[in-house]
């Protein structure tokens, strides 16, 4: 879970900022691209190579993914149900 102690978050925010401006820069189309290169540094560089490691990478990646859907995704669906109907 992304919720971790204000303390922690002060010391990584201007970093995590950083990081997100620098992104911003590019076009559009270059995004995803650096974003999975910037993903895949921090986890290599994070994690050493072993499968309980590898394990532990996977299933932060996955918890992120859920953490999106949950708080960002699932509720923009919701509302353009409310907006559009139902497809049921």
């Amino acid at each position: 879970m992304p919720y971790i102690p204000r303390d922690e978050r002060k010391e990584l925010e201007p970093l995590v900022a950083a990081l997100i401006a620098k992104l911003s820069e590019g076009p559009v189309e270059k995004l995803d691209g650096k974003l999975n290169y910037v993903i895949t540094r921090l986890i290599a560089g994070l994690y050493s190579p072993s499968y309980f490691n590898y394990n532990r990478a996977l299933g932060v990646l996955s918890a992120v993914s859920h953490e999106l859907y949950r708080r960002r995704i699932a509720p923009y669906e919701d509302e353009k149900i409310r907006q559009h109907g139902d497809v049921y």
